[in-house]
């Protein structure tokens, strides 16, 4: 059985998401994390139907989405992580862990 964070993670804090159409508050903090990371991930990525777009263009959505779209401590998080802390998929793509519990961390920065 699927998690409540893993239906939430398409969810869009401005209520343009599905599949509930939930809004703000209504989304699990960590279904915000994992709707984040993988938007991230998922542009920054190759996939079979497109070259990868890049990190830059990633993080780029998401920061003119900030507070729109996604969670703006969520991005501030995510932004932290890539920018001040030096993040990169290609070195660490195999021990990328979200942790989830009384305290959020996107990576190792808590929220």
């Amino acid at each position: 059985m699927k998690k409540h964070e893993d239906f939430q993670s398409i969810d869009k804090i401005n209520g343009t998401g599905y599949p509930n159409n939930l809004k703000g508050d209504k989304i699990l903090l960590e279904a915000k994390i994992v709707g984040v990371a993988d938007i991230v991930e998922a542009m920054s990525s190759h996939r079979p139907y497109r070259a990868a777009l890049g990190i830059d263009k990633a993080l780029d959505e998401i920061s003119k989405n900030r507070g729109i779209l996604y969670d703006s401590e969520v991005i501030d998080a995510c932004l932290k992580l890539f920018k001040e802390k030096g993040f990169n998929f290609k070195l660490e793509h195999h021990r990328t862990t979200v942790m989830i519990s009384k305290n959020c961390f996107f990576g190792d920065v808590q929220i």
